[in-house]
Protein backbone atom coordinates (compact mmCIF):
# COMPACT_ATOMS: atom_id res chain seq x y z
CA UNK A 1 0.00 0.00 0.00
CA UNK A 2 1.04 3.35 -0.67
CA UNK A 3 -0.02 6.91 0.84
CA UNK A 4 -1.49 7.68 -2.87
CA UNK A 5 -4.31 5.02 -1.72
CA UNK A 6 -5.40 6.97 1.27
CA UNK A 7 -5.55 9.86 -0.85
CA UNK A 8 -9.03 8.92 -2.69
CA UNK A 9 -10.66 7.55 0.57
CA UNK A 10 -10.04 10.66 2.82
CA UNK A 11 -10.93 13.20 -0.14
CA UNK A 12 -14.28 11.55 -0.64
CA UNK A 13 -14.83 11.85 2.96
CA UNK A 14 -14.04 15.87 3.22
CA UNK A 15 -16.17 16.23 0.20
CA UNK A 16 -18.99 14.96 1.70
CA UNK A 17 -18.39 16.87 4.50
CA UNK A 18 -18.88 20.12 2.31
CA UNK A 19 -15.05 21.20 2.52
CA UNK A 20 -13.18 22.13 -0.92
CA UNK A 21 -10.52 19.82 -0.86
CA UNK A 22 -6.94 19.91 -2.59
CA UNK A 23 -4.31 18.02 -2.39
CA UNK A 24 -0.02 18.86 -1.85
CA UNK A 25 -0.65 22.49 -0.84
CA UNK A 26 3.22 23.52 0.22
CA UNK A 27 3.89 20.50 0.95
CA UNK A 28 0.67 18.96 2.97
CA UNK A 29 -0.94 16.03 1.83
CA UNK A 30 -4.62 17.43 2.11
CA UNK A 31 -5.84 20.40 2.96
CA UNK A 32 -9.69 21.23 3.07
CA UNK A 33 -11.53 24.25 3.44
CA UNK A 34 -15.32 25.61 4.47
CA UNK A 35 -16.32 29.12 6.07
CA UNK A 36 -12.54 29.81 6.40
CA UNK A 37 -11.82 27.00 8.04
CA UNK A 38 -8.58 25.20 7.25
CA UNK A 39 -8.17 21.25 7.99
CA UNK A 40 -4.52 19.55 7.46
CA UNK A 41 -4.77 15.82 6.88
CA UNK A 42 -1.22 14.00 6.72
CA UNK A 43 -1.15 10.76 4.89
CA UNK A 44 1.03 7.53 6.24
CA UNK A 45 0.73 3.95 5.75
CA UNK A 46 1.54 3.31 9.12
CA UNK A 47 2.05 5.38 12.92
CA UNK A 48 5.55 6.99 13.60
CA UNK A 49 7.08 9.77 15.29
CA UNK A 50 7.90 11.66 11.51
CA UNK A 51 4.21 11.21 11.44
CA UNK A 52 3.52 13.24 14.83
CA UNK A 53 6.52 15.71 13.84
CA UNK A 54 4.59 16.74 10.30
CA UNK A 55 1.63 16.74 11.92
CA UNK A 56 2.20 19.03 14.73
CA UNK A 57 4.17 21.75 12.38
CA UNK A 58 0.70 21.64 10.44
CA UNK A 59 -0.99 22.83 13.39
CA UNK A 60 1.17 26.28 13.07
CA UNK A 61 -1.41 27.37 10.04
CA UNK A 62 -4.14 24.77 10.29
CA UNK A 63 -7.74 25.03 12.60
CA UNK A 64 -7.66 21.26 12.54
CA UNK A 65 -5.15 18.75 11.55
CA UNK A 66 -5.81 14.79 11.53
CA UNK A 67 -3.15 12.02 10.75
CA UNK A 68 -4.12 9.27 8.36
CA UNK A 69 -3.19 6.24 8.79
CA UNK A 70 -4.41 2.25 7.72
CA UNK A 71 -6.92 0.84 10.21
CA UNK A 72 -4.63 -1.92 12.08
CA UNK A 73 -5.45 -5.58 11.81
CA UNK A 74 -7.00 -5.84 15.66
CA UNK A 75 -8.62 -2.13 15.87
CA UNK A 76 -6.91 -0.09 18.42
CA UNK A 77 -6.72 -2.83 21.28
CA UNK A 78 -3.64 -3.47 22.99
CA UNK A 79 -1.83 -0.98 25.27
CA UNK A 80 0.21 -0.20 22.38
CA UNK A 81 -2.80 1.60 20.28
CA UNK A 82 -4.59 2.65 23.59
CA UNK A 83 -1.22 4.62 24.16
CA UNK A 84 -0.88 5.63 20.49
CA UNK A 85 -4.57 7.27 20.92
CA UNK A 86 -3.79 9.37 24.27
CA UNK A 87 -0.33 10.56 22.12
CA UNK A 88 -2.44 11.82 19.70
CA UNK A 89 -5.26 13.46 22.18
CA UNK A 90 -2.64 15.01 23.90
CA UNK A 91 -1.12 16.36 20.64
CA UNK A 92 -4.69 17.87 19.80
CA UNK A 93 -4.70 15.85 16.92
CA UNK A 94 -7.43 13.84 15.02
CA UNK A 95 -6.96 10.09 13.72
CA UNK A 96 -8.27 8.87 10.96
CA UNK A 97 -8.29 4.87 10.29
CA UNK A 98 -8.72 3.64 6.69
CA UNK A 99 -10.26 0.37 6.57
CA UNK A 100 -9.93 -0.93 2.38
CA UNK A 101 -12.04 -4.40 2.71
CA UNK A 102 -14.98 -4.69 0.15
CA UNK A 103 -15.89 -3.15 -2.68
CA UNK A 104 -15.05 0.64 -1.01
CA UNK A 105 -12.96 2.32 1.95
CA UNK A 106 -14.10 3.16 4.80
CA UNK A 107 -12.77 5.69 6.71
CA UNK A 108 -13.61 6.37 10.83
CA UNK A 109 -13.00 8.86 13.04
CA UNK A 110 -11.15 7.14 15.83
CA UNK A 111 -9.99 10.73 17.44
CA UNK A 112 -11.59 14.11 16.84
CA UNK A 113 -9.51 17.14 17.60
CA UNK A 114 -9.74 18.80 21.08
CA UNK A 115 -8.33 20.79 23.61
CA UNK A 116 -6.60 18.25 25.95
CA UNK A 117 -6.79 18.68 29.94
CA UNK A 118 -3.76 17.07 31.17
CA UNK A 119 -5.11 14.63 34.21
CA UNK A 120 -3.47 14.29 37.86
CA UNK A 121 -2.76 11.25 37.72
CA UNK A 122 -3.02 11.35 41.31
CA UNK A 123 -3.22 7.27 42.33
CA UNK A 124 -0.23 6.38 39.60
CA UNK A 125 1.53 9.67 41.49
CA UNK A 126 0.89 8.20 44.75
CA UNK A 127 2.10 4.63 43.72
CA UNK A 128 5.74 5.55 42.31
CA UNK A 129 6.49 7.88 45.67
CA UNK A 130 5.61 5.10 47.24
CA UNK A 131 7.72 2.06 45.20
CA UNK A 132 10.86 5.04 45.79
CA UNK A 133 10.06 5.69 49.49
CA UNK A 134 9.99 1.72 49.99
CA UNK A 135 12.96 1.53 48.49
CA UNK A 136 16.56 2.17 50.57
CA UNK A 137 18.95 2.18 47.50
CA UNK A 138 18.80 1.42 43.91
CA UNK A 139 20.13 -1.85 43.09
CA UNK A 140 18.25 -1.84 39.58
CA UNK A 141 19.55 -0.73 36.24
CA UNK A 142 16.89 1.55 33.96
CA UNK A 143 16.17 -0.39 30.97
CA UNK A 144 16.88 -3.44 31.84
CA UNK A 145 13.48 -6.06 31.00
CA UNK A 146 14.66 -9.87 31.33
CA UNK A 147 15.89 -9.75 35.22
CA UNK A 148 14.47 -9.74 38.32
CA UNK A 149 13.41 -5.77 39.91
CA UNK A 150 14.70 -4.94 43.38
CA UNK A 151 11.02 -3.69 44.31
CA UNK A 152 10.05 -2.20 47.50
CA UNK A 153 8.13 -5.26 48.52
CA UNK A 154 10.83 -7.91 47.72
CA UNK A 155 13.45 -5.51 49.92
CA UNK A 156 10.79 -5.56 52.67
CA UNK A 157 10.93 -9.39 51.98
CA UNK A 158 14.42 -10.06 52.42
CA UNK A 159 14.30 -7.79 55.26
CA UNK A 160 12.10 -10.08 57.03
CA UNK A 161 13.60 -13.12 55.79
CA UNK A 162 17.26 -11.88 57.54
CA UNK A 163 15.00 -11.65 60.70
CA UNK A 164 14.31 -15.30 60.98
CA UNK A 165 17.40 -16.81 59.29
CA UNK A 166 19.39 -14.82 62.54
CA UNK A 167 16.99 -15.16 65.08
CA UNK A 168 14.85 -18.28 64.10
CA UNK A 169 10.89 -18.10 64.54
CA UNK A 170 9.37 -14.92 65.23
CA UNK A 171 5.61 -13.79 65.26
CA UNK A 172 4.41 -11.12 63.43
CA UNK A 173 4.23 -8.59 65.99
CA UNK A 174 7.80 -8.82 66.98
CA UNK A 175 8.90 -8.54 63.52
CA UNK A 176 7.19 -5.21 62.92
CA UNK A 177 8.48 -4.41 66.61
CA UNK A 178 12.09 -4.85 64.65
CA UNK A 179 11.35 -2.38 61.83
CA UNK A 180 10.06 -4.79 59.17
CA UNK A 181 7.13 -2.22 58.86
CA UNK A 182 3.04 -2.18 58.45
CA UNK A 183 2.86 -4.71 55.26
CA UNK A 184 4.71 -7.45 57.45
CA UNK A 185 1.81 -9.34 58.16
CA UNK A 186 0.83 -9.46 54.52
CA UNK A 187 4.08 -10.54 53.21
CA UNK A 188 4.10 -13.35 55.14
CA UNK A 189 0.50 -14.45 54.80
CA UNK A 190 0.67 -14.17 50.95
CA UNK A 191 4.08 -15.35 50.76
CA UNK A 192 4.55 -14.89 47.02
CA UNK A 193 8.13 -16.36 46.78
CA UNK A 194 7.27 -18.98 49.35
CA UNK A 195 10.30 -17.64 51.19
CA UNK A 196 8.35 -18.17 54.79
CA UNK A 197 6.56 -21.38 56.07
CA UNK A 198 4.12 -20.85 59.36
CA UNK A 199 5.05 -22.22 62.21
CA UNK A 200 2.50 -21.16 64.87
CA UNK A 201 -0.14 -19.18 65.37
CA UNK A 202 0.80 -15.65 63.95
CA UNK A 203 4.53 -17.19 64.20
CA UNK A 204 7.04 -17.79 60.88
CA UNK A 205 10.17 -19.52 60.28
CA UNK A 206 12.53 -19.77 57.09
CA UNK A 207 12.26 -21.76 54.10
CA UNK A 208 14.84 -23.97 52.78
CA UNK A 209 14.26 -21.83 49.51
CA UNK A 210 14.23 -18.71 51.64
CA UNK A 211 17.63 -19.34 52.90
CA UNK A 212 18.94 -19.91 49.40
CA UNK A 213 17.55 -17.06 48.27
CA UNK A 214 19.26 -14.46 50.83
CA UNK A 215 22.50 -15.49 49.45
CA UNK A 216 21.46 -13.56 46.32
CA UNK A 217 21.50 -10.31 48.03
CA UNK A 218 24.73 -10.02 50.25
CA UNK A 219 24.87 -6.11 50.17
CA UNK A 220 20.80 -5.83 51.64
CA UNK A 221 21.14 -9.16 54.00
CA UNK A 222 24.39 -6.77 55.42
CA UNK A 223 22.31 -3.21 55.52
CA UNK A 224 19.45 -5.07 57.68
CA UNK A 225 21.98 -6.36 60.21
CA UNK A 226 23.71 -3.21 60.41
CA UNK A 227 20.46 -1.18 60.83
CA UNK A 228 18.12 -3.30 63.19
CA UNK A 229 19.47 -3.57 66.30
CA UNK A 230 19.25 -7.44 67.16
CA UNK A 231 19.36 -8.80 71.07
Amino acid sequence: MRETDLFPPVAEYLLQLGFTVRSEVRGCDITAVKDNELVIVELKTSFSIDLLIQATTRQRAADTVYVAIPRPAKGLKGKHWQGVVHLVKRLELGLLLLSFTGSKARVEVAVDPSSFTRKSGGQSRKAILSEIAGRSQDYNQGGSTRQKLMTAYRENAIQIACLLNDLGPLTTRKLRDLGTGSKTQAILYRDHYKWFRRVATGTYDLTELGRQELERYPELVEMCRRTIQLP
